[in-house]
C-alpha cells in the first residue's frame, strides 16, 4: 500500500512539474503507437470487409487463423522482426533494429489481426442489412467495402481502440527491437519495467499511473471526437 501511495504521488509529481523525460517517454510511447494503429487499420479494417463480402475456399479456415492471431505472443513477434532486421537478416541492411520504426513494425504485426477480426464481426452484421441494396445497385467490391466502413465507422471505432489499447500496453516485443535505449527507444512500458527491475517501485508505479491515465484520456478522446453515446446518438 506504501509503494501505491507513493506511486500515486510520484505520477501528480511527474505530471504537474512537466518533467522533461516523462514528456518525451510519452511522446514517443505516442508517436510509436498512433502510427501502428493508423497502419494497422489501413490493413485492418478493409480485410475484415474484404472476408464478409467475398466468399473463396478456405475462408472459414482464414477466419479462423485471424481470429487465433489475435492471440500472437508479443515475445515470438518481437523475435521474429528481430531476426528480419537484424545484421544477418534480409532486411538488416537497411538498419532499423533498435530504432523506433522498428517498434511500429512489430506493433502492426501485433494488432493488425486484432483490428481486422473485430471489424470482421461489425461489418458482417452490417453487411447483413445492406447485402441486398448494394447487390441491386451493381455496386464493386470496393464500392461495397467503402460503403460498409464509412457506414460502420462509429463501431469500427472500437476496434481501432482496442488496437490502441494493446499497443499503447505492450512491452516484451518492444523491448526487443527497441532495445529500451534513453532518449531513443524508451517508451512508458519499457521504462516501468526497467524501473521495477531497479527496485524503484514507487516512481514504476507512478509511470504505470501516467500509462493508465494516457490510455483513458485517448479513449474518452476518441469518443468525444466521434461524438457516440449522446443522448441522440446511439
Amino acid at each position: 500500500m506504501n509503494d501505491i501511495a507513493q506511486g500515486t504521488i510520484e505520477a501528480f509529481r511527474l505530471i504537474f512539474t512537466l518533467d522533461p523525460d516523462l514528456l518525451e517517454i510519452v511522446g514517443l510511447s505516442l508517436r510509436v503507437t498512433v502510427t501502428a494503429v493508423l497502419i494497422a487499420s489501413l490493413i485492418g479494417l478493409p480485410l475484415g470487409a474484404w472476408l464478409v463480402i467475398n466468399r473463396f475456399r478456405f475462408r472459414r479456415q482464414t477466419i479462423a487463423v485471424l481470429n487465433a492471431l489475435m492471440g500472437l505472443p508479443p515475445v515470438v513477434v518481437g523475435l521474429f522482426v528481430y531476426m528480419m532486421l537484424s545484421r544477418s537478416g534480409p532486411f538488416g541492411v537497411f538498419g532499423l533494429l533498435f530504432t523506433p520504426t522498428a517498434m511500429i513494425i512489430a506493433q502492426v504485426i501485433i494488432i493488425t489481426p486484432l483490428i481486422a477480426s473485430i471489424s470482421h464481426q461489425t461489418i458482417r452484421d452490417l453487411w447483413a442489412d445492406y447485402h441486398d441494396l448494394l447487390i441491386s445497385l451493381n455496386t464493386s467490391r470496393w464500392q461495397r467495402i467503402t460503403a460498409l466502413l464509412w457506414d460502420g465507422r462509429r463501431a469500427l471505432l472500437t476496434a481501432m481502440l482496442a488496437g490502441f489499447g494493446r499497443a499503447i500496453g505492450e512491452v516484451g516485443a518492444i523491448m526487443i527491437v527497441g532495445g529500451n535505449i534513453d532518449h531513443s527507444t524508451r517508451v512508458l512500458t519499457t521504462s516501468i519495467a526497467l524501473e521495477t527491475g531497479k527496485g524503484n517501485f514507487a516512481f514504476a508505479m507512478g509511470l504505470g499511473f501516467v500509462l493508465i491515465a494516457l490510455a483513458v484520456t485517448i479513449n474518452l478522446l476518441m469518443h468525444s471526437l466521434s461524438r457516440t453515446e449522446r443522448a441522440s446518438v446511439w
